[in-house]
């Protein structure tokens, strides 16, 4: 990890400050990418000159490539790209009780920010990592996605961020295999339950059933786990075109 250079989308929090955190501890230097309104500035300032902040929506073109000339401009390079911004919601496709079916434009902004988001910054990212020289290996850069065990067993009111996340899954292979030759290898990670904002999102009676239900170790997962396999998939070169479960074991029930 040392001297690389890493973007970090949702950096201010949850997952995406775990990776932060973790990659400036092994050496690299890392650009945190989070909304205006995040706490972004003040984390890069406790962090020092290995840290950057670079206010950015994820479903912005000009967002991204503002932040990617910012980058360059103080790095000169990029290596990695973890994707962890994202958000979520919790409807049924239709509440019988209230009479009221999902709401369209909810759903639609989940896949927004989840898939459209994670989407715009690949095509940016893997556009300025192709200028790197590559390693002995032919490697230019790595990035790494993240989905969540929902793609594959999602709950009840989770309509929504399921297909969101299904659709980052269903994107790992053609973006590996359309980055092969660019030198560039692309690796999703789908967490379980993590004890990070996103999962504060959910209605207290789902978070307490899904911490209990968590096979081994019965807790919720740490942010710096997250980063650890991160940390991981950079440094392990055949790592490519694969969705790695984060999840103790979980395997949701309705």
């Amino acid at each position: 990890m040392n001297g690389l250079v890493a973007l970090v989308t949702g950096g201010a929090s949850g997952l995406g400050l775990g990776v932060v955190r973790r990659f400036i501890k092994e050496g690299a230097k890392v650009a945190i990418a989070d909304l205006p309104r995040s706490r972004g500035n003040e984390i890069a300032d406790e962090l020092g000159e290995s840290a950057i902040f670079t206010p950015m929506d994820v479903t912005s073109p000009d967002d991204v490539s503002a932040a990617l000339d910012t980058i360059c401009e103080k790095f000169n390079r990029l290596d990695v790209t973890v994707n962890a911004a994202g958000i979520a919601c919790a409807h049924k496709i239709y509440n019988a009780n209230k009479d009221i079916p999902h709401y369209i434009d909810t759903f639609e902004n989940v896949l927004k920010v989840n898939v459209t988001g994670t989407f715009n910054v690949v095509r940016l990212s893997v556009q300025l990592m192709y200028k790197n020289e590559p390693d002995k290996d032919g490697q230019r850069g790595v990035v790494i996605n993240t989905a969540s065990i929902a793609a594959f067993d999602g709950q009840m009111g989770q309509v929504a961020y399921s297909a969101s996340k299904g659709a980052i899954v269903g994107m790992t292979l053609p973006l590996a295999r359309d980055t092969a030759k660019l030198g560039i290898r692309v690796v999703t990670i789908a967490p379980g339950v993590f004890d990070t904002p996103l999962l504060g999102s959910l209605p207290t009676k789902v978070r307490a059933f899904l911490m209990k239900t968590v096979p081994f170790p019965n807790r919720l997962g740490d942010p710096d786990e997250y980063a650890k396999l991160a940390q991981h998939i950079v440094e392990n070169h055949l790592l490519n075109g694969e969705v790695i479960r984060l999840d103790g074991a979980l395997r949701m029930q309705p």
